[in-house]
């Protein structure tokens, strides 16, 4: 039988996806995977080194797939921060959801902490561009050291709140996953409450106010 041609990403996803869901482990050799998708194994290479590098890519893909759907909606770019990044998490677990079988198997039965995954290499890089672009309000500290720090803080509390929330809803048993919905909606406006720079921002600005009064007093 003549092997498959044009085979993509999407190819080898589904065809990896279904494997391990009906065996609960990789395929034993990327030419045994190829052989019983019926394409040549040099098509595999083509676009992954190795299984794991496939499995790191799959994070990645439901990623891409939530951006997508996210830049389908006309109110989307009117959102501030707080609301795009709620758009962001009610789409990417939807999609999460729609693959949850897989998500138990890569990340449920890994015995890993979720930080050190190198299954969400991938996805921490993606999701850490994208808080950095969405327009998260960030005090004018006009030191760029402080300010490096600042960012720094705010990628990796994003970060670890998207680990917190993965886990939330791994173990949530809730119909529909009500309850991981309400998490997200309640972790992320708290966490945008204690954000909110305007209260210590003019606390800055009286302090600066103070020291210069102080010293022209002088």
């Amino acid at each position: 039988m003549a092997r498959k041609k044009n085979i993509n990403k999407d190819n080898l996803i589904s065809w990896y996806m279904e494997f391990v869901l009906e065996n609960n482990h990789q395929p034993k050799s990327i030419f045994s995977f190829a052989k019983e998708n019926n394409f040549e194994e040099t098509d595999f290479y083509k676009f992954y080194g190795s299984f794991d590098v496939l499995e790191e890519a799959i994070f990645s893909e439901f990623f891409h797939h939530t951006i997508t759907v996210l830049s389908k909606s006309e109110d989307y770019e009117t959102f501030d921060a707080r609301n795009k990044l709620l758009s962001f998490y009610f789409t990417f677990f939807e999609i999460l959801t729609a693959n949850r079988s897989y998500l138990v198997y890569a990340l449920e039965n890994s015995n890993s902490d979720f930080k050190k995954l190198k299954t969400l290499k991938g996805l921490r890089k993606e999701y850490i561009g994208y808080v950095q672009n969405i327009g998260i309000e960030k005090i004018d500290l006009k030191h760029e050291k402080l300010e490096k720090i600042q960012d720094k803080s705010i990628q990796e509390s994003s970060w670890f709140h998207l680990l917190v929330t993965l886990k939330f809803w791994l173990d949530d048993v809730s119909p529909s996953f009500e309850k991981t919905d309400l998490f997200i909606e309640k972790s992320i406006n708290a966490r945008f409450d204690l954000m909110d720079i305007k209260p210590l921002q003019s606390i800055i600005d009286f302090g600066k106010f103070i020291i210069k009064e102080k010293v022209n007093f002088n």
